[in-house]
């Protein structure tokens, strides 16, 4: 039989590699890998699957037997959470933050990635390692509370965006993939007279999407999930982002637990839209850099 199957020239490749492998039996390490790969979306998968549970409890169900599976299929806790947590005007401040500060942000990480991963300033490679080190240093809740007060712009949504205007590791992103970009692309753009603004949006921009892409996720979901810095800076309720407004579902004697999963199911929702659409650019945002040489 071997000898008919390798003599066949009707016969493919993929075919030949068919046979082999139903000889050899089963492959172990392909099993253990989609083993893992299993125990992994189980663990990722599993608190996701429990809120859902929880947010389709009624509360009396919920007090009965928190783990259970629910046995009601109530929608009513979205309509309610909705409504309690006041998420119509919440959630427009919250799209403001997140859009504003994510494109102000890729406005300026952009250019300066650029001029440092093509080495167009002096420095260059101090301004990268402060930025690395930057990725090591604790939050300066205080000299940023100091520097928000002297500027006035304390409890103002003007000096909240700013707050998410240093992220090193959008910068650090950005830097390590335009360097995977091939520099003859800068010699062929220093030919045709392009400028530099030209060079930059014409022709760095467009080759560097996947990163910019990978980079707006990030920092968009940063700004949409941010608790901390709500209630600090934050005192006005017309400024309250919507994970201030979850705090409503919280009381001094105990939690609406059912009330507050479906407020956190309504609050995560935008973000995985934003993912599925940005999905492919962001995969290849992080693959690339290990394809190109």
């Amino acid at each position: 039989m071997n000898s008919s199957v390798a003599a066949d020239p009707l016969t493919s490749s993929a075919d030949v590699a068919i046979v082999r492998r139903r000889r050899r039996g089963l492959d172990w390490a392909t099993v253990g890998s989609y083993a893992l790969l299993l125990v992994l979306a189980i663990l990722y998968a599993g608190p996701l699957l429990m809120l859902l549970n929880t947010a389709l409890k009624t509360s009396p169900e919920f007090a009965k037997d928190p783990v259970a599976l629910t046995s009601s299929f109530s929608v009513a806790n979205f309509g309610k959470a909705w409504d309690k947590a006041d998420f119509p005007r919440y959630l427009v401040n919250t799209i403001l933050y997140s859009a504003v500060a994510t494109t102000v942000y890729l406005a300026a990480a952009f250019p300066l990635s650029v001029a440092i991963a093509r080495r167009f300033v002096r420095g260059w490679n101090w301004l990268y390692l402060l930025f690395v080190i930057a990725l090591f240093l604790p939050v300066a809740l205080i000299p940023q509370f100091q520097l928000l007060l002297n500027l006035r712009l304390y409890n103002t949504q003007v000096g909240y965006i700013l707050l998410f205007l240093t992220n090193p590791i959008g910068v650090l992103i950005l830097v390590g993939y335009i360097r995977t970009i091939p520099r003859d692309l800068d010699e062929a753009a220093a030919i045709e007279g392009s400028g530099y603004i030209r060079y930059l949006v014409q022709i760095i921009l467009p080759l560097t999407k996947p990163a910019l892409a990978t980079v707006a996720i990030l920092h968009a979901i940063g700004v949409w999930n941010e608790l901390v810095l709500a209630n600090i800076y934050l005192t006005s309720k017309a400024y309250f982002p919507i994970t201030r407004g979850l705090i409503v579902f919280t009381g001094i004697y105990g939690n609406d637990w059912p009330l507050l999963a479906a407020a956190v199911l309504m609050l995560a929702a935008p973000m995985v839209v934003l993912y599925v659409f940005l999905q492919r650019y962001i995969i290849s945002g992080f693959t690339a850099g290990s394809l190109r040489g």
